[in-house]
């Protein structure tokens, strides 16, 4: 994506401001609002806003509609979370909630098939690149309730991420971006570049006993943009909104490609044998030193290191600062949901200050809720710096609908270039008659 300096620094700033005094560890207690401290405030002029949409409203507050049940889809490594905020709204309302396991980024093509048939979730999970396709498929409904709430109540990025073509879709949840995981035991200083990396794998790395200086998912191209941004590429021009300049073969891409082509040197593992459950077990035994992960892994990294557990921007890259995607996750109610109120009123009660930090508490997510990112159970955790150094350096994900047009054809050049040694701009040549094709509705090659 190449964004225009106002644009991209006001974006930048807002990341960093998100990130800067958040993310805490899951061993972090006290007042984290567990137990019956989640209150949702009265919505913002509700009589007002609700003209039209048949909200009722009674004092001041939305209600519920008479016998309403709710299925909420929700990831498995959050799911801890789930459970109890679900079982406190049960308990302030008397809506029963049913989970379901969807991991996040399955959920709006989930929602395409089980949402007309009745057998979709009524509030979904939506990374926030996948908000253009589900706003133009009809999928979800306005945030419109609690619109004012909302944008007073959270960051400025998190508001522009759960907002597409002028209207706010989502309620914010958490921020996320990329940055690098080491185990101090093993990594006394985490490395500024990446050839300084790989001189310390040639000394780590043993394949024959699964030790490998660093792990990450090779062949995803969220975990990869450092790669494809540091060399002067981008998925989108036009601040990620122009499908037809598409910039993953721009000059130095090749180049800045050609330092991941070269770290099978000491990662030399295939790209489909790389998992997020490989992954965590290795790091965990400290048997992997170093991973490039986001904020929803800290929890269990934390427990498994605890003190060792440290986070460092990513490393240069061919002398370049490291770019990473930085995103927005929110929640969304479905346009196909029986008991609409029933579901605003979740998703609203799901992302308030105090909600956040239990999902803090439980996940090490990072808050986009303004007061949760003041609360001491935030603002003192070490880790943070890591991730609000890397947020300096981090672009938002376009959200038109043609981004999901982009995944398959990018991760089918990482696999190529790092399995079999393709030439970098041959491949992600490839990849952009791929994802052209796909966005003028034609069947890619």
């Amino acid at each position: 994506m190449k964004f225009k300096k106002p644009f991209r620094k006001a974006l930048i700033l807002a990341a960093a401001l998100t990130l800067a005094a958040s993310m805490t560890a899951c061993g972090t207690k006290g007042n984290s609002g567990g137990g019956n401290n989640v209150n949702t405030p009265a919505p913002s002029n509700a009589a007002d806003s609700n003209k039209g949409n048949n909200a009722a409203v009674q004092d001041g507050e939305l209600v519920p509609e008479e016998g309403a049940e709710l299925l909420v889809w929700e990831s498995r490594e959050e799911v801890a979370f789930t459970e109890e905020i679900a079982r406190q709204f049960e308990e302030k309302y008397g809506v029963k909630v049913k989970i379901e396991e969807v991991a996040a980024t399955d959920q709006v093509g989930k929602l395409t098939t089980d949402g007309p048939s009745g057998l979709g979730a009524d509030v979904v999970i939506i990374p926030h690149d996948q908000l253009g396709n589900a706003a133009t498929s009809g999928l979800i409904l306005e945030n419109d309730v609690f619109a004012e709430e909302t944008k007073k109540n959270n960051t400025e990025a998190s508001i522009i991420g759960a907002t597409y073509d002028g209207t706010l879709y989502g309620y914010p949840r958490a921020a996320e971006t990329t940055a690098l995981f080491y185990n101090k035991s093993l990594v006394p200083e985490p490395p500024k570049s990446f050839e300084e990396l790989i001189e310390f794998g040639k000394t780590f790395t043993d394949k024959s006993k699964k030790k490998y200086a660093l792990m990450w998912e090779t062949g995803n191209m969220y975990f990869n943009y450092p790669f494809i941004a540091s060399g002067g590429g981008y998925l989108f021009g036009d601040n990620g909104t122009n499908k037809d300049d598409i910039g993953l073969a721009k000059e130095g891409v090749a180049e800045s490609m050609k330092v991941y082509q070269s770290l099978a040197e000491i990662l030399p593992v295939k790209s489909g044998d790389i998992n997020p459950d490989i992954k965590r077990g290795l790091f965990g035994a400290g048997d992997v030193a170093m991973d490039i992960n986001g904020p929803w892994e800290v929890a269990g990294y934390k427990e498994a290191l605890g003190d060792n557990l440290a986070i460092a921007p990513i490393p240069a890259v061919n002398g370049k600062t490291a770019i990473t995607f930085s995103g927005i996750k929110i929640y969304t109610v479905s346009s196909f949901a029986k008991y609409p109120n029933a579901a605003k009123l979740y998703a609203q009660f799901a992302t308030t200050k105090e909600a956040q930090l239990l999902l803090n508490e439980k996940i090490g997510s990072v808050p986009t809720n303004l007061e949760a990112l003041e609360a001491d159970q935030i603002k003192n955790d070490p880790i943070v710096s890591g991730f609000a150094e890397q947020a300096k350096n981090s672009e938002p994900m376009p959200s038109i609908p043609e981004i999901g047009n982009v995944w398959a054809p990018v991760n089918a050049a990482l696999a190529d270039i790092w399995d079999n040694k393709t030439d970098p701009k041959t491949a992600m040549e490839k990849a952009i008659t791929q994802i052209k094709d796909l966005n003028n509705g034609l069947a890619a090659e």
